[in-house]
């Protein structure tokens, strides 16, 4: 999970900043003034200052903020100026905007801000709809507004051309002023909270601000979104009363208090209108006390009354925000927040300390138990590492308790042990209390402790150190007198001898309705643990002149950007950085020297070296002992049956396994089945196996076997297990076989192609050197693929080891070197470099409708209709209730909501409207539209592991790396990669050893892309959404971004989706299944002279560092019809034929994703007596193509 932020303000006004890996507060350095409050989303921070004013603190990024100002020229032809600047009265503005109803002169445009910069000066825009243009961009027409094109025509009598120009936002990392756009608003703000990022999938980046006058009224940013963070105008909101406090969910939650203690909820907030359309009044939780804070998150509202006590809503959600009923929370707060995932944070009255919610999950919100944060802060001298050396000497440490907790709560998956070195830290928590006596007494004197100040963080402080003897009827003082500190040796027990205060209420939920206040004292023993959840752990020694009321004070957080949930691992309850304990080991260390080390490292290599002597060399006349066994492991399944009618049949299994004499292992499959109730059997050897495919669905957990004739055949064996858990018992059995039968073993090579299916799993393959030979290569049919863990959508690498991987919600992965996780266990996985990987994606489908005269558009079609609720072919139906994730590893993540972001645009209920089913669909509705669409998502979210790190924090979609030949050597790698927005990076800092990189680069562009490609000879191609090609240019290891992009014509009438180069060679992919070559690119001439059709039904093209070509190809023959997603290879490519001559079919299908960039091993040359008949005595079966396609149609 990436890494973000916890706000914070203490009582004088300085903002912090906590990171969910971190342990430490970061003030903000850069506020040169006091802060109120703040509110925070995940990309920004937004507060309130001393002068009343509003800040943003945008975070920075590799990816900056740059916002696209455009303006059209205009110009009409007359016959003695020829096309001037000269129009008619009723044309449009010499300089307009697209409509040509705005002026805007190239010198109109200002900067919004101070906040923002200039990032160059006007140019004009060469590109018309995926083509470059002629005559420095100008585009014809008959007249304004018309059709226009790039050509001129002899009625061509208005033209027009876009000017462009970029701003970019500086200030970030920094508080930005917010000017209002108004003279002066009525009166300063009081409160803020932003929030409604997930309204009905609206785009990343668009936020809902909103504030509170000192007057009460309420108010509403317009127009924040990543491109315009600061937003455009401030607009009031009516009110039935005076508000003191607003808060903003993610979602559609909004609530607010009222002077006189009530609370409104804002409804008819939605995706088009985001403010909302009214207020509804709810009661405050008690009669006698009204509210004074309230806070919201997606399906949770927490509040606060003037007593200071917290209370939860119940029955909250989208379609009833404002809930049934209030439960009385324990524990007693001044301000509380909810940020993402429901995660809850609040401040507490007595201390001032920031308090994290425990156990809040999806299917118990209102979570279990509150937790201080106890991390220090970045100014606290009492955290620096000569204190922290001091503390080790003394050998002293203290633990203070502030309540005790109920037996019930979830005190015992708290509990850990501090013994050895781990006891130089210890802790305590809140809510439990425990007594770990140590097995032999020590003599100590009683430490003397410093004196408490009532709102000091710690009420009580431990007066005995030695084993605990104190009675059910003993309670401690509950203020300790100061004395000096003595300190004569190390204690082996600090937490021994602790007792709980017993008038402090108890901080759990046993029940939800009300907290029954303990009135006795209350003391838990325990002989070889102590508490770890932690809310304050004092560290004192004589070198330390801070005393324990000198901790910080805070007056608000904020945890609106702060990614939390219910498995994520917090360094904020240790009071104690273990940075310090660090930095002491590591000073230990100084004192060896290198040459002491040298001489340690030259006597164990002796020693080693003698004994392989004796215990090897000296018995290597002996025969080696092996043991030629044999076993079986036998289970019923069910087999998919090979002839009509094809159906489950129940089977019997059995894996037969043998050792050789030379100790290596084969194996054979077996399937006894009944036919006509006679016992037959079929038998597959393992040796023959090259894949073993998952196939998941919501009904059956099946596996699929391949062998090379099964793999001509497209027709695999099908077996089916009980349970998900036997089905990868199965398959990790059998791969380990197959792996040891071919001796395969360890992570993938650096030369190994990968592979990924439509499901997501990855595969890969160690190719042969002869993979490439010519006039006889390895048929592509006969390559092992084994599983890797891990789910992704696209996988790329090169041949010195980098692997990098993009998932479906465009997360990128980086390969940690080890190899399997998922189902593989034991020695089918290595034990480290294997992480939790996490995959979500959006599940579609369509509701389709009819008009007719009576009703209008209705969900009653024609018989020869498709369904009115379907997929996006039509032939299936899918309901919101029927439809279940694409198979039991997924889980839902969220509830069926409209899709707005489709293909070819939607009206604002999400419907797209055609002529008839199907057709092409545009987003508004015309006379001749008779049926209409709209369609429904719902995310699912797949959890697994693999050797895979996540490099936050930018999403990507496309990534490409350096293919390097065998012979050369790179320090730094090439790797480029295009944002989810369309956004050009170049990676920095990426090898061998640091394979994810340092920092991102952002290369600018006019438009968003979404394919690209690096060649062996850092020749980068890159393709825009609109279907345009481009090189970069000046591409090499100094200038590692190039200096410009060439505009590349796409081939006629055709839009590019995806391109890949070789070492020599430049290959694309149409949106229509094309495959094009780009002939002519030389060194001289990298960009290339024209394109060359060399097949279709092509779905994916991967280009290597040989110029090898590899695609996964659809409307593949089989045995039993078309297969789509199918493995390619091309055969005959060569330096002097580099398109290659003919296709060779592996396995499929159900792939999607290929890449071979990594195999940069040199095909044997291979001398032949004589070329005359060798074609046909070839024993290499192949398949030709047939006019020009890759496949047999």
């Amino acid at each position: 999970m990436p890494v973000s932020l916890l706000w914070a303000v203490d009582v004088y006004g300085r903002v912090y900043s906590l990171s969910t890996g971190g342990g430490l507060w970061e003030q903000c350095r850069d506020a040169h003034m006091e802060f109120k409050r703040v509110t925070a989303a995940q990309q920004c921070c937004w507060g309130i200052a001393c002068d009343n004013n509003i800040y943003l603190n945008l975070h920075a990024s590799d990816l900056p903020v740059r916002y696209q100002e455009e303006t059209y020229e205009n110009q009409r032809w007359n016959p003695v100026d020829s096309f001037s600047d000269r129009l008619l009265p009723s044309d449009r503005w010499q300089w307009s905007d697209i409509t040509g109803l705005q002026h805007q002169p190239l010198d109109g445009f200002l900067l919004p801000s101070d906040s923002w910069e200039w990032e160059g000066d006007w140019h004009v825009d060469e590109n018309f709809e995926g083509e470059p243009t002629e005559k420095v961009g100008w585009t014809y027409a008959i007249d304004f507004p018309a059709y226009y094109t790039k050509d001129k025509k002899w009625n061509s009598c208005v033209r027009r051309r876009r000017w462009l120009r970029y701003r970019r936002f500086r200030s970030m990392d920094t508080w930005a002023k917010i000017l209002p756009q108004q003279t002066t608003l009525p009166d300063p703000f009081s409160d803020i909270s932003c929030g409604g990022w997930e309204i009905n999938e609206e785009p990343r980046g668009r936020l809902s601000l909103w504030a509170v006058s000192l007057q009460g009224k309420v108010w509403f940013r317009e127009g924040i979104y990543h491109l315009n963070p600061e937003g455009s105008v401030w607009e009031e909101v009516s009110l039935p009363g005076e508000v003191i406090q607003i808060s903003c969910g993610p979602g559609d939650l909004v609530w607010a208090v009222l002077w006189e203690g009530q609370l409104l909820v804002r409804e008819g907030v939605s995706r088009d209108c985001p403010k909302g359309t009214s207020w509804v009044t709810v009661d405050s939780p008690s009669p006698d006390v009204g509210a004074t804070h309230v806070a919201v998150g997606v399906n949770v509202v927490w509040a606060l009354t003037k007593d200071n006590k917290v209370w939860f809503r119940r029955g909250i959600n989208s379609h009833n925000p404002c809930g049934s009923g209030w439960i009385n929370m324990v524990g007693e707060m001044i301000m509380i927040n909810v940020g993402l995932n429901d995660q809850v944070l609040a401040i507490s009255s007595e201390d001032r300390a920031v308090y994290f919610r425990q156990g809040v999950t999806s299917s118990e919100l209102s979570g279990k138990t509150w937790r201080a944060i106890t991390v220090p802060r970045d100014g606290d001298r009492s955290h620096s590492s000569a204190s922290a050396s001091s503390l080790q000497s003394a050998g002293i440490y203290f633990c203070g308790e502030v309540r005790a907790q109920s037996a019930v709560s979830d005190v015992e998956s708290e509990r850990g042990c501090t013994d050895g070195a781990a006891g130089l830290v210890t802790s305590s928590s809140p809510e439990s209390l425990v007594d770990a006596p140590t097995d032999q007494p020590v003599e100590t004197p009683k430490p003397r402790i410093p004196k408490v100040t009532s709102d000091s963080f710690i009420s009580e402080l431990v007066s005995d150190r030695e084993p605990a003897k104190t009675s059910r009827e003993e309670t401690p003082p509950a203020v300790l007198e100061e004395e000096p500190l003595a300190v004569e040796e190390d204690l082996k027990d600090p937490c021994a001898g602790v007792a709980v205060p017993p008038q402090d209420p108890q901080w759990c939920n046993v029940d939800l309705e009300e907290a029954q206040i303990q009135q006795t004292g209350l003391v838990l023993d325990s002989v070889d643990t102590c508490s770890l959840s932690s809310v304050a752990t004092y560290t004192l020694a004589m070198e330390d002149p801070y005393g324990a009321d000198e901790r910080p004070l805070w007056a608000w957080v904020s945890g609106g950007g702060c990614n939390v949930d219910s498995h994520s691992q917090l360094n904020w309850f240790n009071s104690m950085n273990a940075s310090s304990l660090v930095q002491s080991v590591q000073s230990m260390s100084l004192s060896v020297s290198p040459a002491q080390t040298a001489a340690w490292r030259r006597q164990i290599f002796e020693q080693l070296s003698e004994r392989t002597k004796r215990e090897m060399d000296n018995f290597r006349h002996y025969e080696q002992a092996i043991e030629q066994s044999v076993w079986v492991k036998k289970g019923t399944m069910q087999w998919w049956r090979d002839w009509k009618p094809y159906k489950w049949i129940d089977v019997h299994f059995a894996l037969e396994q043998f050792s050789g004499a030379e100790g290596n292992k084969d194996g054979i499959l077996f399937i006894y089945y009944n036919f006509y109730e006679e016992k037959k059997y079929l038998h597959a050897f393992v040796n023959d196996v090259t894949i073993l495919v998952p196939v998941l669905n919501d009904s059956k957990h099946s596996f699929a076997i391949y062998t090379p004739e099964r793999t001509k055949q497209r027709w695999p064996i099908r077996l089916s297990a009980a349970t998900e858990l036997e089905m990868q018992d199965w398959l990790a059995l059998l791969s380990v076989s197959c792996c040891d039968s071919r001796g395969i073993q360890g992570p993938p090579s650096k030369q190994a192609a990968w592979s990924i299916t439509c499901k997501g799993d990855i595969f890969v393959s160690e190719p042969s050197p002869s993979l490439e030979a010519m006039p006889y290569p390895t048929p592509c049919d006969q390559m092992f693929w084994r599983q890797v863990g891990g789910h992704l959508r696209i996988v790329e690498c090169n041949s010195v080891g980098i692997v990098w991987g993009i998932g479906y919600d465009h997360t990128a992965w980086v390969h940690t070197g080890g190899y399997g996780g998922g189902f593989f266990q034991g020695l089918a996985s290595s034990t480290d470099n294997i992480y939790t990987q996490s995959d979500s994606k959006s599940v579609y489908i369509y509701e389709n409708q009819r008009w007719n005269p009576v009703t209008g558009y209705t969900n009653r079609g024609l018989p020869t209709d498709r369904y009115m609720w379907s997929d996006s072919s039509g032939l299936h139906e899918c309901t919101k209730t029927n439809m279940k994730p694409p198979s039991p590893q997924w889980t839902w993540m969220s509830d069926w909501s409209v899709d707005y972001s489709v293909s070819g645009g939607a009206d604002r209920d999400g419907w797209q409207y055609a002529a008839d089913f199907p057709a092409s669909y545009h987003g508004h509705k015309t006379l001749k539209d008779f049926v209409r669409r709209r369609r429904w998502a719902r995310k699912c979210k797949l959890t697994t592991t693999g050797p895979w790190q996540e490099v936050p924090p930018i999403s990507l979609s496309d990534v490409t790396i350096l293919p390097c030949a065998a012979q050369i050597n790179v320090d730094v790698v090439p790797l480029w990669a295009i944002s989810n927005k369309g956004d050009v990076l170049c990676r920095l800092g990426v090898s061998t050893l640091t394979p994810a990189g340092s920092s991102w680069l952002h290369v600018g562009t006019d438009q968003p892309f979404k394919s690209i490609s690096i060649g062996a000879g850092s020749q980068v191609w890159a393709i825009a959404k609109d279907g345009s090609a481009f090189y970069r240019g000046s591409v090499s290891a100094e200038s590692p971004a190039g200096d410009s992009w060439y505009h590349i014509p796409s081939p006629a009438k055709q839009k590019l989706k995806q391109v890949s180069v070789g070492r020599t060679s430049v290959y694309t992919v149409d949106e229509n299944s094309n495959l094009w070559y780009r002939q002519g690119v030389t060194p001289s001439y990298p960009q290339g002279s024209s394109w060359e059709h060399i097949s279709n039904n092509v779905r994916k093209v991967s280009v290597g560092p040989l110029d090898q070509v590899w695609i996964i190809a659809d409307k593949v023959q089989g045995s039993h019809g078309l297969s789509c997603g199918t493995v390619c290879h091309r055969l005959g490519v060569q330096p002097m034929e580099p398109k290659g001559q003919s296709w060779d079919y592996g396995i499929g299908g159900g792939w999607d994703h290929i890449t071979v960039r990594g195999n940069c091993m040199e095909p044997p040359r291979i001398r032949l007596p004589s070329l005359g008949g060798l074609a046909s005595q070839s024993s290499c079966p192949v398949s030709t193509e047939a006019n020009g396609n890759a496949v047999e149609c």
